[in-house]
């Protein structure tokens, strides 16, 4: 699995980049069949403190989950990110073996 990180506007940190792949290939344990992971960072332009953005494409056999989160850091929106994807892989990973 692999884990692209993409900075839009802005020079990202090797230490962002770090955490996020270690977030992100922890999904692997609730579905192994994903095929990669592709994260967007940019900030939204608007006078509110939360304004730090985070898509996460993960690309699965026959689908992409797309989730997108706001929050004060990088890091506490990867984390919300990565949360919510952990939940919709479990759904995902039930329905198929539901059929």
């Amino acid at each position: 699995m692999k884990v692209n990180v993409q900075a839009v506007n802005f020079n990202i940190d090797r230490k962002l980049v770090d955490f996020i792949n270690i977030r992100l290939e922890k999904l692997q344990q609730f579905y192994d069949k994903i095929v990669g992971i592709d994260v967007s960072l940019h900030t939204e332009n608007t006078s509110d403190k939360e304004n730090k953005s985070v898509d996460i494409i993960v690309r699965i056999p026959g689908d992409d989950l797309v989730v997108k989160k706001t929050a004060k850091s990088f890091e506490e929106a990867a984390d919300m990110g990565a949360d919510a994807l952990e939940r919709l892989l479990v759904k995902r990973k039930e329905k198929v073996k539901a059929h």
